[in-house]
C-alpha cells in the first residue's frame, strides 16, 4: 500500500497526538518536521524518529521527501504556511482555526485549487465514528428545532494573564482568543449539521490582551431552527450538548470529543448511539485525508472548504460584534 510521507510544522503537545494516531494508519510515514530552531527541531526527531529536520517551511515544501504537511503553528501563521506548501505541489493538513479570518481561508482554497492539491482543515470532532453516528441518528428526532453546545474551559494560561503576562493563547498577535481556540468546536458541528445560519448575535467579554475570553452565540436559520452555543477559556462548565427534535433529542457528553451519546424519543425510549471505536482520537483525521489524496479528491465531503469557509466567516462576525480585531486583519 503506498504511505504518504508526512512533514509536520509546529513540535507542541497537539502535534504529538496527531502523530499518535496517524502512526495507526499503516499509510502514514512520518519523514520530517519544522520548528523555529534546529535544536527544537533535532529534539523533537528524535523524539518521534523523524530521519529529516527543517528550520524553514519553504525549505520543507520544496523537499522530494515530502507529500503532504501537517501544519500545528500558531493561527496567524497558518495561511502563509499553507500556501507556502501548496504552491510547490504539497497536500495540506491545517489545524484548526484553519486561519486568521475569511480572506485568509479564500487564499488558501484558491491556491489549493489552482495547483489541484488537497487541502483540510484538521477539526477531528466531526471526522470520529461518534459524530457521524449523530449525524445519522438526527433523521430519527423528527423537526429540529434546538441545537445547543458548550464548551468552557478554565485555561490556566488565564492566570498569568490576571498577573499580566500575555501568552501566546490569549494574543492577537497570533490571532488567537477564546472563538478560535474553543468556540470554533461549537460552531464547526453545528454548520457541518444545518448549514450557515441566517442571524447571528453575540455577546460576551474582550480581555485587555485584545482577544475574547468567552461568548455566548445565537443562531437564527429562519426555518423553525434556533442554535446557541456558549464557549470559555475563563471558567468551567460541566453542561453536556443537545439536539432537539419533535420526536427525540440526542445528547451528547461533550461536544469537542463525543465519549457518550444518547437518543431518547419522546415515547420515553432511551438507546445509546455511540460506537465501539478501536483507534485514537486523532486517527481518522489522518485517515480521511490520506483517503483524499488517495482517492484524487481535493476536499471533504464533511470537513468541506465551504464548511471551514462558513465556520471563519461566523468567527469574523462574532469577533466584529464583541470587538475583537487581529493585526491580520489589517
Amino acid at each position: 500500500m503506498k504511505k504518504i510521507r508526512f512533514g509536520v510544522v509546529g513540535t507542541n503537545f497537539i502535534t504529538d497526538w496527531v502523530i499518535a494516531g496517524g502512526r495507526e494508519d499503516e499509510r502514514f510515514e512520518l519523514v520530517a518536521v519544522c520548528s523555529r530552531t534546529e535544536e527544537t527541531a533535532k529534539s523533537f526527531a528524535a523524539k518521534h524518529a523523524i530521519p529529516h529536520t527543517f528550520t524553514s517551511v519553504e525549505a520543507m515544501a520544496a523537499s522530494p521527501w515530502v507529500d503532504a504537511v501537517y501544519i500545528a503553528s500558531p493561527n496567524a501563521f497558518h495561511a502563509r504556511q499553507s500556501i507556502a506548501c501548496m504552491q510547490r505541489g504539497k497536500h495540506v493538513l491545517c489545524e484548526k482555526a484553519f486561519a486568521s479570518n475569511a480572506s485568509e481561508v479564500r487564499a488558501m482554497i484558491a491556491t489549493a485549487r489552482k495547483h489541484d492539491v488537497t487541502l483540510m482543515e484538521a477539526m477531528k470532532p466531526t471526522l470520529t465514528p461518534g459524530f457521524r453516528a449523530v449525524q445519522k441518528a438526527k433523521d430519527g428526532i423528527g423537526d429540529v428545532r434546538q441545537y445547543f453546545a458548550c464548551y468552557c474551559q478554565y485555561s490556566s494560561r488565564y492566570d498569568k494573564l490576571k498577573e499580566g503576562v500575555i501568552l501566546n493563547a490569549f494574543n492577537p498577535e497570533l490571532s488567537n482568543g477564546a472563538a478560535m481556540d474553543i468556540g470554533i468546536y461549537t460552531i464547526y458541528p453545528m454548520v457541518v449539521l444545518f448549514g450557515r445560519p441566517n442571524r447571528i448575535q453575540a455577546s460576551g467579554v474582550k480581555l485587555y490582551s485584545g482577544v475574547d475570553g468567552h461568548g455566548n452565540v445565537v443562531f437564527s436559520y429562519g426555518n423553525g431552527l434556533c442554535a446557541t452555543v456558549l464557549y470559555s477559556k475563563i471558567a468551567d462548565s460541566q453542561l453536556p450538548t443537545e439536539i432537539q427534535g419533535e420526536s427525540g433529542v440526542i445528547t451528547l457528553d461533550r461536544i469537542n470529543l463525543i465519549g457518550k451519546a444518547t437518543l431518547k424519543q419522546r415515547n420515553g425510549k432511551t438507546e445509546t448511539i455511540l460506537p465501539a471505536t478501536a483507534h485514537h482520537e486523532y486517527y481518522y483525521e489522518i485517515a480521511e485525508f490520506i483517503d483524499l489524496i488517495q482517492s484524487g479528491r481535493k476536499e471533504s465531503r464533511i470537513n468541506s472548504l465551504e464548511n471551514s469557509l462558513i465556520t471563519i466567516e461566523i468567527i469574523d462576525e462574532i469577533r466584529r460584534q464583541l470587538g475583537v480585531r487581529f493585526p491580520a486583519d489589517g
